[in-house]
């Protein structure tokens, strides 16, 4: 085999890039780079010789490695040719393909959405995640997320991503709990390159039990409901990006730039059959059926004290025909928000960048990054509404001398409760749900601009073996948002309170009383009593804008120094190589300033599930460290090497200080083997939003029972006994009565802590890489972890509280539990569950990664190369409190929705082979994406879990996914390559209660293919 073809094969099979290497060279060392610099191998005489470059970086280690590695935590690796082969121009697409990862923040999310893409190692948290650009740390993503953004990650320059399971923080400090990620760019890149990208999405909409259901709907309600058919092509995606590189001066620096751009347009869930309505149960939860929520089109009615003239006595709408109130049907009289929400967000970005480093002399080399982004992204969902509010706002209620009232409107709301003339009838009891759907949709227009800079200088101390780093890094990152066409309450309330002025003019209350300090010329009346709906003027008038802006900041800056104690002769005797340390210290300084305007802070937004406030902080941390790697035994039979690895970090915070620190043990019986183990204690210090975000009332999802309901103790026929729901706050006459929300949105109340302790992190891990002499080309590794975090910086589960307050009435579950008006926890902000931010229980997981390589060699036919990395997950426990005992304790694995979130697979695995031509020039590849079913969290015999749920919601069938792509060397400048993901074109699985991030469109579209087939060109030309 030629050295290229072999270069080539043991950088296809990516996820083994370290592992590949132990092949090459005298002991195993499996995370090191394999790229063009790292490793040569010819063939002599049927022996292999390889060399390996000088200096070789490790995700997980501070020590600068010359040599052989004591590298004890497990590395998954991916390198660029996984990006062409997925046809992916977003780092989040790529990364969520990994079995490690757990769908989170990203661009197929839209209510919910903070506009950025985080990654969420082993579903701990994307904030348990450390991202790395260049092994050094990204800033908080945004305004309202800790996580950081990958959208700034120029996914063309990804050279490797190294993603490292359990704790690290000995090594990067505080967040790396989960593991960590590591994105490196080509920063050595020498030439000029121009590459673009086109990909888009294909369905063919043929689901014919969704689209029978959505055939009966669009018969009673066309304006609501359609029935895709056919073929659909939508969420075009255009990027392009020119880079350059070069030396400087014979050789003494380099230089390297980069601009890119990237356009992605919108995939609305109108457009697919299966998201074309919002999935509610039938049948007694054996069928699918279409629903929404209660804020229609036109008028509904809900009256919280149950004195309504009809049969439900808390329920009726507006006849739009007959301009008169009737009784509610629940079948035609819900709103349909899918088809207006985004699939997947538009977006449009500008990146650059350069990257260069210059020998100053023979002992010190500067070098510098310099980026920048600047990322627009809009997250559309369905218009505002009145959401329950009336002419006192959240205490509802309509003047009886309302001039929109028809005389049977007025009997009925007002007569039959004795009020008459300018009575406010149902004050505090009625509420009015109306759809703004003239207004138009809600649209949450968001543009992050990040600026980041490092400067440093790295060398040699004199003549010694001491070498050195020291670096400076700030970053910026700028939120700016305007959301547009929500309605404000104020407003609303003002325009709904309509007189007659004693002319025949239907104007505001406000302008026709005595009191001329409270007058509004702008103020228009707000007819939603009639078919006619409201005039042009009253619409322009309560629709207020809301505006937020500010900026997450950060500054590190690390000095370290390190060495091969070898040149002191501190040696091992058994060994020949020497011990190695690094060790130094490190400041870092973040801070965030947000300030939403007025009408945010105040919660006038109609659509804001409360008000957002202000958050002004900052946290400061001096961290000092220290690692140490010891070769103890080479060379021995039956001990061809035995190593340690030694880590230890103290932080230093404002109030609170912690501890991290690793062991880790390494021992190659004979060179085709290699175990490894290793105990590493990780923190993570409160952040930002944790310690200092302000209480306010937000929305939360509940889990639907088999009675269609989500809240156990809504309805006629409630799901829970009527003692239980008395634990919660239900009394005797209110239950059986309660009305539930079908859009299964319920408050809950937010807010943070400053009192939060660190949480710290054990995690154990116990493995094996072997690439067996006898197979040649065959490299292949199983490793457990096992990953526990305890004092958890997080809140109570809304749905574990409401279950254990019903199931067992616990005093603390129970107290988290207020019932509002009419016990509802939905019908405006009087009732909720608190979920502020606490030092809770424990969260944990275990489980085991199975990783292969198999590069075979067909000679004249070229040759195969096989890669699969999989994850069989053991448990995903979680303790809500450290007093918790097992009737409280629940684990999540094969599970979905409700206290466990989107979907968490007992296994997964992605599986690919590739040919490549002899000549090298041509490669095809297969890839077969795997998800194991999951069943509903009620379907548990869980105590904390178990519950009612629909049976049609009770599974979510395994996933197959199957992918495949060519690329093609036109020339020695030329490269083309295409692909289809998911070509069989399957249809995710559905669920009426996956709610909003991470669900949307009725599935989990951050860990399912949500939009058909995925087809991509791409082309490459080097200058």
């Amino acid at each position: 085999m030629s050295e290229l073809n072999l270069k080539k094969r043991l950088l296809a099979s990516s996820v083994f890039a370290g592992a590949a290497l132990a092949a090459a060279a005298a002991l195993p060392a499996y995370a090191q780079d394999a790229d063009e610099d790292v490793i040569a191998v010819t063939e002599a005489g049927g022996e292999e010789e390889a060399s390996v470059q000088q200096t070789i970086v490790v995700t997980g280690s501070l020590i600068p490695q010359s040599g052989n590695l004591v590298e004890t935590s497990p590395v998954t690796s991916l390198s660029s040719a996984d990006f062409d082969v997925r046809g992916v121009v977003r780092a989040e697409d790529m990364i969520n393909s990994l079995p490690q990862a757990f769908g989170a923040q990203g661009s197929n999310l839209a209510n919910g959405a903070t506009g950025t893409s985080s990654v969420d190692l082993r579903g701990l948290g994307a904030t348990r995640t450390l991202t790395l650009l260049n092994g050094r740390r990204l800033p908080y993503g945004s305004l309202n997320t800790a996580a950081p953004d990958i959208n700034f990650i120029p996914s063309a320059l990804v050279k490797k991503v190294d993603i490292l399971t359990g704790g690290a923080s000995a090594t990067y400090g505080s967040d790396a709990v989960s593991g960590v990620v590591n994105f490196m760019l080509d920063t050595d890149f020498e030439g000029v390159r121009i590459e673009g990208n086109y990909s888009f999405y294909q369905h063919d909409n043929s689901n014919s039990y969704i689209q029978g259901i959505l055939s009966d709907f669009a018969a009673g309600n066309p304006s609501q409901y359609t029935v895709p058919e056919g073929s659909t092509s939508d969420g075009e995606t255009v990027d392009l990006t020119a880079a350059f590189g070069g030396k400087l001066d014979n050789g003494r620096g380099h230089v390297m730039g980069y601009v890119s751009y990237q356009n992605t347009k919108e995939v609305l869930q109108a457009n697919r059959d299966y998201s074309q309505c919002a999935l509610s149960t039938a049948n007694g939860g054996e069928d699918f059926t279409c629903a929404g929520s209660s804020t229609n089109q036109f008028t509904n009615i809900l009256d919280l004290g149950g004195n309504l003239p009809t049969d439900a006595e808390i329920w009726a709408r507006v006849d739009p025909l007959t301009d008169q109130f009737v009784e509610r049907t629940f079948d035609s009289d819900t709103f349909n928000y899918n088809p207006y929400n985004h699939y997947q967000r538009p977006n449009e970005r500008y990146s650059f960048g350069t990257f260069a480093n210059y020998d100053i002399n023979e002992y010190v080399n500067a070098y510098a990054e310099m980026m920048f982004m600047d990322n627009r992204t809009n997250s559309q969902i369905a218009p505002s509404g009145v959401f329950g509010y009336g002419v006192a706002g959240e205490n509802g209620g309509i003047n009886c001398d309302n001039p929109f009232l028809s005389a049977q409107q007025v009997d009925f709301i007002c007569t039959d409760r004795g009020a008459s003339g300018d009575d406010i009838a149902g004050l505090g009891d009625v509420l009015f749900l109306r759809r703004n759907v003239e207004g138009g949709n809600r649209n949450n227009d968001i543009r992050h601009t990040t600026y980041r800079g490092v400067l440093g200088f790295q060398g040699t101390i004199g003549d010694t073996p001491w070498g050195y780093d020291v670096s400076a890094v700030y970053a910026n990152v700028h939120r700016s948002e305007v959301y547009n066409n929500d309605l404000s309450i104020s407003k609303m309330s003002k325009a709904l309170y309509a007189v007659d002025d004693g002319e025949g003019n239907i104007v505001c209350a406000v302008n026709a009383d005595a009191d001329p300090n409270n007058d509004d010329a702008a103020c228009a009346p707000y007819d939603i009593f009639s078919g006619a709906g409201p005039s042009d003027a009253a619409l322009a008038y309560i629709v207020n804008p809301l505006f937020r802006d500010g900026d997450v900041k950060q500054t590190v800056v690390t000095a370290k120094t390190f060495a091969d104690l070898a040149d002191y002769g501190l040696v091992s005797p058994m060994a020949e190589e020497g011990v190695k340390v690094a060790f130094g210290v490190e400041y870092r300084r973040d801070s965030l300033d947000s300030n939403p305007d007025g009408n945010f802070q105040s919660g006038d937004g109609a659509g804001q599930g409360g008000s957002t406030n202000p958050i002004s902080g900052s946290q400061e941390v001096y961290d000092y460290f220290a690692e140490v790697n010891a070769p103890l035994i080479e060379g021995y039979e039956g001990i061809e090497s035995l190593g340690i690895d030694l880590a230890y970090r103290r932080s230093n915070y404002d109030a609170v200080s912690s501890d991290a620190y690793k062991i880790g043990l390494e021992y190659a019986p004979v060179e085709d083997i290699r175990f490894r183990g290793s105990f590493q204690r990780a923190v993570r210090a409160a952040n930002i939003f944790e310690l200092f975000a302000t209480q306010s009332i937000g929305l939360f999802d509940l889990t639907q029972a088999s009675n269609g309901n989500y809240d156990p103790c809504s309805g006629n026929t409630p799901a829970a006994t009527a003692a239980q729901c008395a634990n919660t706050g239900v009394t005797a006459a209110q239950y059986g009565s309660i009305a539930d929300n079908p859009a299964g949105q319920f408050n809950t109340l937010t807010g943070g802590n400053p009192n939060l302790e660190p949480e710290s992190s054990d995690t154990y891990t116990l493995g094996f890489v072997a690439t067996p002499s006898m197979v040649p080309g065959l490299t292949f590794s199983v490793d457990y972890f096992d990953i526990t975090v305890e004092d958890l910086v997080d809140t109570v589960d809304q749905n574990q509280a409401l279950n254990s307050c019903l199931t067992t009435g616990s005093d603390f579950f129970c107290s988290l539990i207020t019932r509002g008006n009419g016990g509802t926890l939905w019908a405006g902000q009087s009732g909720y569950i608190t979920a502020t931010n606490i030092n809770t229980g424990e969260l944990s997981t275990s489980g085991v990664d199975f990783l292969a390589s198999y590069s075979l060699d067909l000679d004249a036919r070229g040759g195969l190369d096989f890669d699969y990395v999989g994850t069989w997950l053991q448990s995903l426990e979680t303790k809500p409190l450290p007093t918790s005992g097992a009737e409280d304790i629940y684990d999540c694995v094969g599970l979905y929705g409700g206290s466990c979130g989107a979907s968490n697979p007992e296994y997964r695995h992605k599986a690919s082979i590739t040919w490549s031509a002899p000549s090298g020039a041509v490669s095809v590849t297969g890839t077969w994406r795997y998800y194991d079913f999951v069943k509903v969290v009620g379907s548990s015999d869980q105590a904390a879990l178990s519950g009612s749920f629909a049976a049609i919601n009770k599974k979510l069938d395994a996933q197959n996914y199957l992918d495949l792509s060519g690329n093609w060397m036109a020339t020695d400048t030329i490269s083309l390559r295409a692909g289809i993901n998911n070509i069989m074109d399957e249809e995710p699985p559905l669920s009426s209660i996956v709610g909003t991030a991470p669900g949307n469109g009725n599935t989990y579209p951050q860990v399912y293919d949500a939009f058909g087939r995925y087809i991509f060109l791409g082309a490459t030309l080097d200058f």
